[in-house]
């Protein structure tokens, strides 16, 4: 099975059901798989072909659907692209992929306009220069069904990491890798094909692409698709579409648990609240579960190179657990905690998460070295670093590589910028080791603050908080932290260039 054999089967069983909901744009199954047919057409007419790297620099439009399996259907690799970054990032991408083709969205076209490569240059909208229009080349195309035996150990999607330690590196995956995490979502969170999934954080990640997309997919559920993320735009979507999945950020509740339209809203198609990419502390947990009226939000962590994949913390285990992953892994997938011999870590000893499923990646792309050095024989490293605790359930401590070593003692900075986000006033922090003739490395804090801080009067705070040690001995306030694309912080700027005397 393949995704494109996964499309076609719905089209025959649900023809007439609604694969994609945008922007008041309903298009059935049916219609879907008439439009990918269409458009593999085009892609070959233009010289793509089995194994060709076609890029996609779309939000979340139906295009971006239409594009992914099209590219999909004529045995190609689709490799999609956050629509965040800036015209020398995505060069980057397009390069390092061997991308023979660009999708890109008219509302992006300031960004891509500059390129001249790859070849193949496709745009919704109008075309323009050496831009093809999208549109255009769907109706001048063949209908004629394209049918994909690729096998499920095949090549099908390169995504890319965000980068926050250097270059970012394309994790390549196999139809298999695909639809291990999809079907699990399926189970996991009752995913069927009544049911209606809400689309809002970017599909060039892997959460929103290869568990929600795709677990609808898998079973022939209905994608509503929003270009952007707002409060209001959740509000509104859930409200007229009846939704019934929604996975998002913490950010995404907490932003709308503060707006006061949403007590009276009508949230009642809504079956499960998924969050993911962080933890939320219990008193976020209360608050989100109050303005939200309800009893069933769900936290997912994962990696990308594992599907994703990692672990589960249920709605009933949020009351004593919250901030917490959950205990178990889910469907496929086996997790333990392991010391730098690779050994199950005791009960509260801190070890590197690893993950063993059929989502795991293939590999790094064009990176064998950073292949092997992800894996412990067929178990991967996630770079996290937690403990068990009594009850069994995962913590997060820290990412290994942020890990610092000052004096040969182990210091967490999660721990740090947990304390120092709750000094009044300061709305981010990173805290990182700089390089220490005596040492090893020190603890510094960068924070942005509204107001000007006092930094001995913050020190003073996390004494009364923090051992002796872990209080960082320079501080640096900004006006804003260094982020990638996805938003996360960039803490190696932050620390190249400083040595402490």
């Amino acid at each position: 099975m393949n995704s494109s054999q996964l499309l076609e089967r719905n089209a025959r069983k649900y023809p007439e059901t609604e694969a994609v909901v945008c922007m008041g744009k309903r298009t059935t199954y049916k219609d879907l798989d008439n439009r990918v047919n269409r458009f593999g057409h085009a892609l070959q007419n233009e010289g793509i072909q089995k194994g060709s790297k076609v890029a996609l620099f779309l939000p979340n439009v139906e295009e971006f659907i239409v594009a992914y399996f099209a590219v999909q259907r004529i045995g190609a690799i689709v490799v999609p692209i956050n629509v965040k970054l800036t015209t020398e990032e995505l060069t980057y991408v397009l390069n390092h992929s061997d991308a023979e083709a660009l999708i890109a969205h008219e509302m992006l076209f300031e960004t891509v306009k500059p390129l001249h490569s790859p070849s193949l240059l496709i745009k919704t909208g109008e075309a323009s220069g050496n831009w093809k229009a999208f549109e255009t080349l769907i109706q001048n195309a063949d209908d004629e069904p394209i049918h994909c035996n690729l096998k499920e150990d095949d090549e099908s999607t390169i995504l890319y990491t965000s980068g926050t330690t250097g270059n970012p590196k394309g994790v390549l995956f196999s139809y298999r890798n695909i639809l291990t995490v999809a079907s699990m979502i399926a189970v996991e969170m009752e995913v069927k094909p009544e049911s209606r999934v809400l689309l809002m954080m970017p599909l060039s990640h892997s959460a929103p692409l290869h568990l929600f997309m795709m677990a609808a997919m898998y079973v022939g559920a209905t994608c509503v698709l929003t270009p952007t993320f707002t409060p209001d735009l959740l509000i509104d979507s859930v409200e007229k579409e009846k939704t019934t999945h929604f996975f998002g950020a913490p950010v995404a509740y907490l932003l709308t648990a503060g707006q006061p339209r949403l007590k009276d809203a009508d949230l009642t198609s809504m079956k499960w609240w998924i969050y993911g990419g962080a933890p939320l502390s219990s008193n976020e947990v209360n608050m989100v579960q109050t303005a939200f009226r309800t009893d069933n939000l769900v936290c997912v962590y994962g990696l990308t190179e594992a599907g994703p994949s990692g672990s589960l913390l249920f709605a009933d285990e949020h009351a004593t657990k919250s901030g917490s992953v959950g205990r178990r892994a889910p469907l496929h997938t086996e997790l333990r905690i392991v010391n730098e011999q690779g050994e199950d870590v005791r009960l509260g000893e801190i070890g590197e998460i690893v993950l063993l499923g059929e989502g795991n990646m293939l590999g790094y792309y064009k990176n064998e070295e950073a292949t092997k050095e992800a894996f412990i024989g067929e178990w991967l490293k996630t770079g996290d670093l937690a403990k068990f605790d009594e009850d069994g359930y995962i913590w997060i401590v820290d990412r290994k590589k942020d890990l610092i070593i000052s004096g040969g003692v182990n210091i967490y900075p999660k721990e740090i910028e947990e304390t120092i986000l709750g000094y009044p006033g300061i709305r981010e922090v990173a805290v990182v080791g700089v390089p220490h003739p005596e040492w090893g490395e020190t603890v510094k804090a960068v924070f942005a603050s509204a107001n000007s801080v006092d930094v001995d009067e913050l020190k003073a705070f996390l004494q009364e908080h923090l051992a002796k040690y872990k209080v960082p001995r320079l501080y640096e306030q900004v006006d804003a932290l260094p982020r990638n694309a996805s938003g996360k912080i960039l803490k190696q700027p932050l620390r190249e260039g400083v040595t402490v005397q």
